[in-house]
Formats: C-alpha cells, sequence, structure tokens
C-alpha cells in the first residue's frame, strides 16, 4: 500500500516504484531474495525528478531497497553514497528492526556495503480502508501516555507471546484497568521504525523510547509484529470499548543524526531537501538530535501529510502529538501558527477532524511556543505542571498560580473559546508522579552519560530521605503526597494526562532521562503495584466522570465559581497575595460541587456554603458533591 503515489503501488502486472531523488545522478531499486540475493535495477528519472521503474511479477511481501549515487560533499549537504542501502521513505513495512553499524556511517569510499546490515522496505497488499468515524476522544477525557514494550513486558494476564507489543493493548485486563480509570484515548509513544542512537550500543543500552525514527510509515518490527493489522486490529478492539488510540509522531528529525551520524534513507536520498541547513551547508540542529527536519519544504509536506492519513486511513487512529512541535511551522523568519503545513492539516478532508496535539516547545530559536498554536490544536501545558508541583512542594505564593491552572491555564488561553491545555503534572521524560516527592535530585548515571543528561531542576521534594526509604511514615506521606497530586489533576478543568504507572506510583528510582532504560526500570511493574495508590486514582476517576463542570473546555465567566477560604468567605485580595496561604476551596454555582484544597501541613476543617463543615486531611485536595 502506498499513498500519494509514492514508494511501491501494486497493480495486476506487478509492483511500481517511485521515489523523489532530485540531486542524484542515478538510482538503482534493489531486490532481495530469501537468501538476501540483491538484483539491482536501474530506475528512470522524469521532469519532477521522480525516479520510477516497474517491476512485472513483484508483489506482497517483495522486499527492497535503494541506492543513490550523486555528488558526496557532506559539508555542503550532499551525501550520495551507493554503497549505502536506503530504505524507501514510503516503505510501508520493513523486514526487522533497524540495528546500528558504524558502517552505516563510514564515508564514502571507506566501508563496505551496508546491505548485509540493513533492514529492508516490505511491498504491502492493497488494504481494504477503515470505516471513516469521528474521532473517540474529545477535549476534556484523559488521555494516557504509555510505552507499548514497557507497558505489558511484565503484565502477568498478557500472553508472553504479546508481551511488548500493540497486541497486548486488547487484552481484556488491559481493557478493564484502561476503563476503571475512565481513559478516554491510549497516547501511544512513537511505534515507528528506530534505530539506536550510536552511542549506547558501547554502553549495552537501548533506546526504549522510540524518539529516533528512521520511517514514518512502517510500524516497528519489535511492537507491531503483525505490522498494519495488528494496530488495525487493536484500534477497533480499543474503539469498541470506548477508547480512542493517538500516535506520539516524530517529525522534526530522523535517526540520521549529525555529519557523523548513519546513511538510512532521506540523507541519502536528497539531504538538502529533507533537512535545513545553515547558508554553509551545516545542519542545523534545533532539536538537539543532531538535525532538523524541514518540515515546510513542499515535498516533505506531502511526506509528512501522506504518513498521517495512511494511519488514519488503514488503523482509524484517532488523532496525533506532535513532539517538538514547533518544528512544524518553523519558517525562515520563526515559528509561525499558519504556517504552510500547520494550515494544511487544518485543511485536509482526512485530518481536519482529526486530534492534534503539540509539544510546544524545542530548542530552536523561538522555541517556546505555548498557547500559540491555535484551534483546532491541543498543548502539553508545561505551566500546569510546573505550578501545580510548585504548589504541593511547599513553595510560598502558589496560591493563585494554583488556581488559575486548576480553572484551565485561560490565562495561556484567553480570549479562546475553550481551554486547549493538556493537563499534566508528569510525563514520559522527567521524573515519574511517585519519583517528585521521593528524590529531589536526578539519579542518571545508568544512561552511561556520568548523570549530565536530563534537567537538573525537577520541582520535586523527597520528604526527608533522597529515595527509597523502608520508614514507614516516609512511605505514608509520599503515598499522600502522590495521592494529592492524582486528586489535584482529576479535578482540573479541561483535557488531563496520565503516564501509565504513574496512578500506581511506579517509579524509576530517580532517572529522569530513562530514554535507554529499556528493562526493569523502565517496564511498569504490575505485580508490585502500590494498591492503595491505584485504588485512589479509580475513585477519583469515577469521580470526575460524574462531574461535568470537570470535562467543560469552555471559560469560567463571572458568576460561574466562587473561590472561599476555609472559613467559607470569598477570598480577599489580601489573601490571594499572602506567600504563606496553602488553602483555598473552588465552589461551582450551577451544581453546588467544591474542591477543597488543604497544601497546608496540618489537617484543616473547612466551612463550606449551607452551614456544612468537611475536614479535610493535610496536603490533600477533597472534592465534595453538594
Amino acid at each position: 500500500m502506498s499513498m500519494g503515489g509514492f514508494g511501491p503501488v501494486v497493480d495486476a502486472a506487478g509492483t511500481r516504484f517511485s521515489v523523489w531523488a532530485p540531486d542524484a545522478t542515478q538510482m538503482w531499486l534493489c531486490l532481495f531474495d530469501a537468501d538476501d540475493a540483491e538484483r539491482r535495477l536501474p530506475m528512470a528519472r522524469d521532469a519532477d525528478a521522480l525516479w520510477q521503474v516497474h517491476v512485472q511479477g513483484a508483489g506482497a511481501g517483495t522486499r527492497y531497497g535503494l541506492r543513490a549515487d550523486g555528488p558526496y560533499d557532506p559539508d555542503g549537504g550532499l551525501w550520495f553514497d551507493p554503497d549505502k542501502l536506503l530504505l524507501d521513505p514510503y516503505a510501508p513495512a520493513i523486514d526487522r528492526a533497524f540495528t546500528y553499524d558504524p558502517a552505516m556511517a563510514a564515508a564514502r569510499g571507506e566501508g563496505a556495503d551496508t546491505a548485509p546490515l540493513m533492514s529492508k522496505g516490505l511491498v504491502t497488499g492493497p488494504v481494504p480502508a477503515v470505516d471513516p468515524h469521528p474521532p473517540c476522544f474529545r477535549p476534556g477525557g484523559l488521555i494516557y501516555e504509555l510505552q507499548v514494550r514497557g507497558f505489558s513486558m511484565l503484565h502477568p494476564d498478557v500472553p508472553e507471546a504479546e508481551r511488548g507489543t500493540i497486541a497486548a493493548l486488547r487484552h481484556p485486563a488491559i481493557i478493564e484497568h484502561l476503563q476503571r480509570l475512565h481513559v478516554a484515548a491510549v497516547e501511544l509513544m512513537p511505534i515507528n521504525a528506530w534505530i539506536d542512537e550510536r552511542h549506547l550500543g558501547p554502553l549495552g543500552l537501548t533506546n526504549a523510547w522510540g524518539y529516533n525514527p528512521v520511517s514514518y510509515f512502517a510500524l516497528d518490527p519489535r511492537l507491531a509484529p503483525g505490522g498494519m493489522a495488528e494496530l488495525c486490529d487493536t484500534v477497533a478492539v480499543l474503539h469498541q470499548a470506548g477508547i480512542g488510540v493517538i500516535l506520539d509522531m516524530v517529525y522534526n528529525h530522523d535517526g540520521e543524526s549529525d555529519r557523523s551520524g548513519p546513511i538510512l534513507s532521506l540523507r541519502g536520498l536528497n539531504a538538502r531537501g529533507y533537512f535545513r541547513h545553515e547558508p554553509g551547508g551545516r545542519l542545523i540542529n534545533d532539536t538537539g538530535t543532531g538535525n532538523s527536519v524541514d518540515c515546510n519544504q513542499p515535498m516533505v509536506r506531502r511526506l509528512i501529510l501522506d504518513s498521517l492519513r495512511h494511519f488514519v486511513t488503514q488503523a482509524g487512529i484517532d488523532g496525533f502529538r506532535f513532539d517538538l512541535a514547533p518544528a512544524l511551522g518553523r519558517l525562515d523568519d520563526g515559528f509561525d501558527p499558519d504556517a504552510p503545513l500547520l494550515a494544511e492539516m487544518r485543511a485536509d478532508p482526512i485530518l481536519g477532524d482529526r486530534i492534534l496535539i503539540a509539544e510546544p516547545w524545542d530548542i530552536g530559536p523561538g522555541g517556546y511556543q505555548l498557547g500559540r498554536f491555535g484551534e483546532p490544536w491541543l498543548e502539553w501545558n508545561d505551566r500546569y505542571r510546573d505550578d501545580m508541583r510548585r504548589f504541593w512542594r511547599g513553595d510560598a505564593g502558589m496560591v493563585g498560580a494554583f488556581a488559575t491552572r486548576l480553572a484551565g491555564s485561560f490565562d495561556i488561553f484567553g480570549g479562546e473559546r475553550r481551554t486547549r491545555s493538556v493537563n499534566f503534572l508528569a510525563a514520559h521524560d522527567g521524573f515519574t508522579l511517585a519519583d517528585c516527592t521521593a528524590y529531589e535530585h536526578k539519579h542518571n548515571r545508568a544512561n552511561g552519560e556520568d548523570n549530565r543528561d536530563g534537567h537538573g531542576e525537577n520541582l520535586s521534594w523527597n520528604n526527608g530521605v533522597e529515595g527509597m526509604s523502608g520508614d514507614p511514615v516516609v512511605q505514608a506521606v509520599r503515598r499522600r503526597d502522590v495521592q494529592a497530586l492524582l486528586s489535584t489533576l482529576f479535578c482540573s478543568r479541561g483535557t488531563i494526562m496520565l503516564t501509565a504507572g504513574d496512578e500506581f506510583g511506579r517509579s524509576q528510582q530517580g532517572n529522569n532521562n530513562a530514554y535507554a532504560q529499556d528493562n526493569r526500570l523502565t517496564w511498569i511493574d504490575w505485580v508490585g503495584r502500590d494498591r492503595a495508590i491505584e485504588a485512589h486514582a479509580f475513585a477519583a476517576a469515577d469521580w470526575r466522570a460524574e462531574c461535568d463542570e470537570l470535562h467543560d473546555v469552555t471559560p469560567l465567566r463571572d458568576g460561574d465559581v466562587d473561590w472561599l477560604d476555609e472559613a467559607g468567605h470569598p477570598l480577599r485580595i489580601a489573601q490571594w497575595e499572602d506567600p504563606a496561604r496553602r488553602r483555598l476551596a473552588l465552589r461551582f454555582r450551577a451544581s453546588g460541587l467544591v474542591i477543597c484544597v488543604n497544601g497546608s501541613g496540618e489537617d484543616c476543617l473547612f466551612e463550606l456554603p449551607g452551614g456544612k463543615a468537611v475536614a479535610v486531611p493535610a496536603r490533600s485536595l477533597l472534592p465534595q458533591q453538594p
């Protein structure tokens, strides 16, 4: 199956292969038999720099790659080397996962043929399109972020053969757990084929997260041994359970890294067209990974849009989260929410109604763009994360910021018809929710970078002991803090996001950048989960499900709510500005729902309207129905 006319297109007589490579002087299609014997076929170039060849009798299951010749001048953005077998950017599947080898990065004339080292593209047969339907997910629901492999590797109910795969997500035990949390959509961390960063192998590490893609179409066989059919079937089962599926997509860079990186696909075909370069030809690195894809180059836009459509039409995907999303709208003069790619996504007949979520920052110029993507985008809100952590850590003067975040962050999304905030307290990168209450400092030595990687400031606290503690008093206060954080998330207005395992206190032992820990550090411990925290999360989810006020994404108007002190009186300006204030209550006038927040270290009796009094324990958040 091909999208947009590129890649392999199967017909009655065989398969036509097409690839864009305007600077190439010669292209070959390379076919591989079961013994890996290679047959090279020259491709013909047309006036639009499209190279094509039709192969009689080639059909589903055909393994293939590409070779390209032309100028070799890496400093000038040209990397042609016919010794490098290349993956077709439109290959719909690959025969095995990528494994890094230094020969993949050898200069022209200094390395061996990489065909034995490379994953091959696979031709797939025509697949009927999934019946179109509106996304299952609606803003205001709970998004559950998970890494496919680590999520089920240790799940005792999932058959061993399915552990660590997409198929595990359709197991009844998984579905039941998601439904008990009232999950509206799962957000799958990257499932496209990726390659390990070159420094990991010598350290004995592998990439566990997948944010280093080689293909925007092909699924990684480690996660989807059943290919697109496995994804499609899993999505259908989740949809039957009322759960949408959002894919985390990485279009800001690819796994070919910096000037010393491997030549795998885009770099060997048209580095000048696919990547952003400085005037002298040096690769721009706005991503921290070594290269930056030129997302608004016309053919790159086409590649991105075709791949997104591919997942919607072939698997019924409900939406997408975009890693380092400012890259999608970065033009020569900076970020533009109306950049061609973003405008085309909004207007596309297949993508226009999908859920679009931005991680609204990268390290490039003008890289922090929270609040600027506009409708219909949702945006990860790191200010929600930071302000809520500061409040529960005990920082002074945080009650106003806490209230603003709880109400939907309309200081960021003001003037809009809804809050587009994705409220989260922890995500795949950074501390887990439980580690926020157990570690003041990162502990990343297992990553092999002498603890230099990862953020130094995590707005965390350790309750008096750094790391694991057998003291029941320390364990109790940490559990209390995690429950307060979970209550805060589930009582926040708008869309919320929970990372898998945080609902029962998972830990990464203080590692806040565990991207290279494909082991028990990141694999979720289902047997050892904290049942008390899990029960609290289930109760909070049940409660939220009954409160329309919290799913509401529209702005609060004057008269909708009251902000009260613990005596039941409206908070005065002096109280809002009191740096020591740690208590407040939010009352929704229409329903009478009250959320009592006690961030102090002592229990407090809250006087509520109507003469009711509620005892709220120290450092806790307690919702009250009228």
